[in-house]
């Protein structure tokens, strides 16, 4: 946020001098313009000369104070849609744009009257419809409500959702929503995809709420998008939106094989209400700790203990043993169960030795001697898991056999951990290149 206001003031002191727009922000950036909006205000309380005030404005042209006519606005936003395309402009529009964000209200209010034929200024209407002093604030939201349609609607929705997130941002935010459920479907398209998560997250809260979505699109989604919000928004959405008719492969296949462990944990969770509780035997070893507990939940509710699966997977000699299903072991057995994972410890797979020592560390049964042979193995992961599992028992260790470990000719990892044990019995140890490696 300060960064932003120290853009601000230095945008707000060219602006000023009037250079134009596009040569002074990223118009394409919401940030610029809130940027402004604060660069502007502090710059003008601490000695910002040169600010366009009320009178200035108020000359502009030989224009009045008097408010536009809802036509008015109109033929703007249709005649001269805004873009985030760099714009040019001259010295008034620039020192207009100052005007807008000045610290005296009345300036504001009165810049407001001058906004015609300008369209590169609207982002900083929807600024101002935030806008703590009540009067300029309600002559915005009236612009912004007589003029704003679909496709600046659009085009300004990353800017609109920021200010939202102001105390009295929300009716910009409410008035896109109430254009865009109008418009045609495809009016969302471009925000479905939007970069910013806060518009997809937008978006798809609005699709889903309208039913503007297939639950096969939904599920999609779900899978493929890389933020929580919109995974549980989608998730949740594609699987209430067929519960009445059953659930069918094209909504659950999507979310079982998402890369994204909050998908997969719906689409796991949502095989109890669809009889398929079989399904749900193949997601007990997933990687996704999330997904386990879903699967041993969807097991145990069509009464089958998951217990015996695993210990039953760790017992076998099985090369290609899964290391979800070492830990998930752990996580529902016994203490007795680490008679299972200590041979386990010397696996052919690194992961599944890593989760070998995670296990027995989550049953509470680590033993200092099965684990120091693992300090010295060749997987960082592996050495990380035996760091985390002795720190409690550091005292335990031999003072020369961590020293040794702590020469140059180990291996990184293996000296990092012996850093950190060591460090552990109170011995001050100091590495070259730094206190944390190497």
């Amino acid at each position: 946020m300060n960064e932003d206001i120290r853009g601000g003031e230095a945008a707000a002191a060219r602006l000023a001098r009037g250079t134009p727009l596009g040569e002074v922000l990223d118009v394409a950036d919401p940030a610029a313009w809130t940027g402004l909006d604060a660069g502007v205000r502090a710059w003008g309380r601490y000695g910002g000369g040169n600010l366009p005030d009320r009178a200035w404005v108020e000359g502009l042209d030989g224009a009045t104070a008097s408010p536009w006519r809802p036509g008015d606005v109109r033929r703007l936003f249709r005649s001269s849609r805004w873009c985030p395309q760099p714009v040019s402009a001259g010295s008034v529009e620039a020192r207009l744009a100052v005007a807008l964000c000045h610290p005296d209200g009345r300036t504001r209010e009165a810049a407001l009257a001058r906004i015609a034929d300008r369209p590169a200024l609207l982002p900083l209407m929807v600024v101002r419809a935030a806008d703590w002093a009540a009067p300029v604030r309600e002559g915005a939201r009236e612009l912004l409500r007589a003029g704003l349609d679909v496709r600046t609607g659009v085009a300004l929705a990353p800017l609109i959702l920021r200010v939202g997130r102001r105390e009295r941002g929300a009716y910009g935010v409410e008035l896109l929503g109430a254009i865009l459920r109008r418009a045609p479907h495809t009016a969302l398209s471009s925000l479905l995809l939007h970069p910013e998560r806060a518009v997809r997250r937008f978006a798809y809260r609005l699709a889903a709420e309208e039913s503007l979505l297939s639950p096969v699109r939904l599920a999609r989604a779900a899978a493929r998008d890389d933020d929580v919000v919109v995974q549980d928004l989608c998730a949740g959405a594609a699987l209430a939106s067929v519960r009445e008719d059953g659930y069918c492969d094209d909504v659950l296949e999507p979310l079982l094989a998402a890369r994204n462990p909050r998908a997969r944990s719906a689409g796991v969770t949502a095989l109890r209400r669809a009889g398929r509780p079989g399904r749900a035997l193949e997601f007990l070893a997933d990687r996704s700790a999330l997904v386990r507990a879903c699967a041993r939940y969807v097991v145990r509710q069509h009464g089958t203990d998951p217990l015996p699966w695993y210990r039953q997977r760790c017992a076998a000699a099985d090369p290609a043993l899964p290391p979800g299903a070492v830990i998930g072991l752990a996580e529902c057995g016994e203490r007795g169960d680490a008679g299972l994972l200590r041979p386990l410890l010397t696996h052919g797979v690194p992961a599944v030795r890593a989760r070998a020592v995670a296990g027995l560390r989550t049953l509470d049964v680590t033993v200092v001697e099965d684990l120091r042979p693992l300090l010295d193995d060749p997987a960082p992961g592996v050495v990380r898991e035996v760091t985390a599992a002795l720190l409690p028992s550091a005292a335990l260790l031999p003072e020369a056999w961590l020293t040794e470990r702590l020469a140059p000719e180990r291996p990184r990892h293996v000296r990092i951990a012996a850093h950190r044990l060591a460090q552990a019995r109170g011995r001050v140890v100091r590495l070259p290149g730094g206190p944390g490696g190497c």
